[in-house]
């Protein structure tokens, strides 16, 4: 009798951890679950030592219940008999790849990021130590990454659509990656993917996307595509590499490889759900947007920072303010410090030759750079007249769209680095207030305009309306201090 009592009192005590333990959705709705001992996806399939609870989130990204046993995955990672690889060199004279067989199609656990992967060993980024060996012991609050590898090079650009010609293909070694979630419990039927990244999985709900947020603009331009634009924002863009190499690593299926389409992408799809069209149209796309301002978010939490060379690392940050928007959640704007942005650290207020007060630098590209902006062009020296390259060539040209999708979300405070927009106005700007200041040096072409015709439509249609609003105050400046950057204050 006492050892039933015993036994009892275990199983008691069992079930009240598990009901304490378990998360509770507040009026939701549970997702449709089945018992499954392989998933499926993007080629990748991932096969349990038996049947596990799972299912999919709304973005289509699965789920299980664990903790679970991974005991395959297909295609299988490991080493390679033969290399066809043909390495390509840069216009900077530089490659992150190499001839080397010893991975392919890899797989990780990202619990913070860095400078290193375990996915394809061709990148120069590559590390063994991040190998996932299999049978794998999946605990929950961990996102298993898995990979397909490129066996030829090169591929299609993901973003092959919206570039000219000379680079529309790429040498991506990565084909397509997908996120294995584990969980402690079946998550709500509406739940986005949490964060692939660190193993904080907050739960964020479709259900509370708040639609009001959303103006209603009359379309200027041509619309692009709704349906080519839901793809583009379907898959996980891989983003924990803190470093250049990305650009010839991440999957070619799943993302763009260039921080610039990174924020080409966002811009336009953000501007598309400003439109006056029917809710209905614009949901896919919404969805694919704050999942990826989600996973952002994630990555900022374990140390993601996007400053990394001329282009490289635009666009990270709207994508987190748009998603805390459209959630009605200040939480994922609450970013550590360490989380600096492309369009903040390369803005700032200045005295510059020719009047503008509102100025730009290239922050680091083959180590670190200086101010330039100040300076005539006549004394630029070669690593100015990069960094004015870059200022033409990959950054407003791709940021303008985001600035003015944040102004109609009445977002800049929350933006919280004023010279950003006040640089899209001078660089969007069609009169010229300091002509006659250029002296020998005109307007570069570039500058009035953008990459993408439907972005500058809706500038040139819209920019005016926009509402009028608080701006953020309290400017401030990247700075180098040694080998580190820091903030500091930056009075106009």
């Amino acid at each position: 009798m006492q050892k039933i009592t015993l036994v009892t009192l275990q199983l008691l005590l069992l079930l009240a951890f598990t009901r304490c333990s378990k998360p509770q959705y507040a009026g939701a709705d549970l997702a449709k679950t089945d018992y499954r001992q392989e998933i499926n996806q993007y080629g990748i399939t991932w096969t349990f030592d038996k049947p596990v609870q799972s299912g999919q989130f709304i973005t289509g990204d699965w789920w299980v219940v664990g903790p679970v046993t991974v005991v395959k995955i297909t295609p299988e990672p490991g080493p390679i008999r033969t290399d066809a690889t043909n390495i390509k060199i840069n216009h900077w004279g530089d490659t992150s790849l190499k001839t080397d067989t010893a991975m392919r199609n890899g797989s990780m656990i990202v619990l913070k990021v860095g400078t290193r992967q375990s996915y394809d060993s061709r990148s120069g980024s590559y590390s063994p130590d991040g190998v996932i060996k299999l049978p794998l012991q999946l605990a929950p609050n961990r996102s298993l990454i898995s990979s397909i590898s490129n066996t030829t090079l090169p591929v299609d650009n993901f973003a092959k659509n919206i570039l000219p010609e000379s680079e529309k293909k790429c040498q991506n070694v990565m084909k397509t990656a997908a996120v294995l979630t584990c969980l402690t419990a079946v998550p709500p039927r509406d739940a986005f993917r949490p964060p692939y990244a660190g193993t904080e999985k907050p739960i964020f709900q479709a259900r509370n996307i708040n639609w009001k947020n959303l103006p209603q603009l009359k379309p200027a331009g041509e619309v692009p595509n709704w349906a080519e634009f839901e793809r583009y924002f379907q898959r996980p863009w891989l983003d924990h590499l803190m470093s250049w190499e990305q650009q010839e690593l991440v999957p070619n299926e799943n993302g763009p490889n260039y921080g610039r389409e990174h924020a080409r992408l966002v811009s336009m799809a953000s501007l598309m759900l400003l439109l006056d069209v029917p809710q209905a149209q614009k949901e896919k796309l919404a969805i694919g947007l704050i999942q990826r301002g989600i996973d952002l978010y994630g990555l900022a939490q374990v140390g993601g920072y996007w400053n990394e060379g001329g282009g490289h690392s635009s666009g990270r940050k709207w994508p987190i303010l748009f998603a805390s928007i459209m959630l009605d959640n200040p939480t994922l704007t609450q970013l550590p410090e360490t989380a600096f942005f492309h369009e903040d650290t390369q803005t700032y207020y200045g005295k510059g030759w020719f009047g503008q007060n509102a100025l730009y630098w290239m922050v680091m590209h083959h180590g670190k750079r200086d101010h330039y902006e100040e300076k005539p062009p006549e004394q630029w020296e070669k690593w100015d007249k990069t960094s004015e390259s870059y200022r033409l060539c990959c950054n407003a040209v791709a940021w303008t769209g985001t600035a003015l999708a944040a102004r109609y979300l009445k977002a800049i405070k929350r933006w919280n680095h004023d010279a950003h927009f006040d640089y899209i106005d001078r660089w969007m700007r069609l009169d010229d207030p300091y002509a006659s200041a250029r002296g020998t040096h005109p307007r570069p072409k570039a500058e009035t305009t953008t990459f993408d015709p439907f972005v500058t439509a809706m500038w040139r249609a819209h920019r005016d309306k926009a509402p009028a609003q608080e701006m953020a105050g309290n400017p401030r400046m990247w700075v180098w201090q040694g080998n580190k950057g820091n903030w500091i204050p930056n009075p106009q």
